[in-house]
C-alpha cells in the first residue's frame, strides 16, 4: 500500500466512522462501523445490524469480514472499530473469534469511541491462548 501507519489508520477510522451512519440500531441506538485492511491493501468496512430477535443481529466487525470475504480476500492486516460514546468498545467475544479466523495474532485492533478515546491492542492481546485454523491442521 506504500503508506505510513498514521495514514492507513486514517482511512481506516474515516471508514469506519462514514459506514457508521449506515447502522440500522432502532433497539439499542449505538452504532457501530469497523473498518478492515485487507492483505490486498484494500479496505473493506462493515457496519452493526440488529433484528428484534436479538441474537439474530450481526456486529459490525463480522459484517465487515463478511464484505473481505465476499471480495476474496481472507487476511485482515489491520481493523479500526469506531462506536457511539467517549470510550473505546472492545469487540464482542465472538467478534474476537470472527477477526482470529482472518488474523494472526499480532494484528493490530484500534478501537475508538466516537466522542473520545482511543485504544489499541493486538489480537493476542485481546484473546490470549486462542483456538484457531492452526489447532485443526489448518495452516495460514
Amino acid at each position: 500500500m506504500g503508506l505510513s501507519v498514521s495514514a492507513i489508520d486514517k482511512a481506516l477510522f474515516n471508514a469506519a466512522k462514514n459506514v457508521r451512519k449506515n447502522a440500522h440500531v432502532p433497539y439499542s441506538h449505538f452504532l457501530v462501523g469497523a473498518a478492515i485492511l485487507a492483505e490486498n491493501g484494500e479496505i473493506y468496512a462493515g457496519c452493526n445490524v440488529e433484528n428484534a430477535a436479538y441474537p439474530q443481529g450481526i456486529c459490525a466487525e463480522g459484517a465487515a469480514i463478511c464484505a473481505l470475504v465476499s471480495s476474496g480476500q481472507k487476511t485482515i492486516k489491520r481493523i479500526y472499530i469506531v462506536a457511539s460514546g467517549v470510550e473505546p468498545v472492545m469487540p464482542c467475544g465472538g467478534c474476537r473469534q470472527k477477526i482470529r479466523e482472518f488474523a494472526d495474532k499480532n494484528c493490530i485492533i484500534i478501537c475508538h469511541g466516537i466522542d473520545g478515546d482511543k485504544f489499541e491492542a493486538s489480537l493476542e492481546q485481546l484473546l490470549p491462548h486462542s483456538f484457531g485454523p492452526e489447532n485443526l491442521g489448518v495452516m495460514k
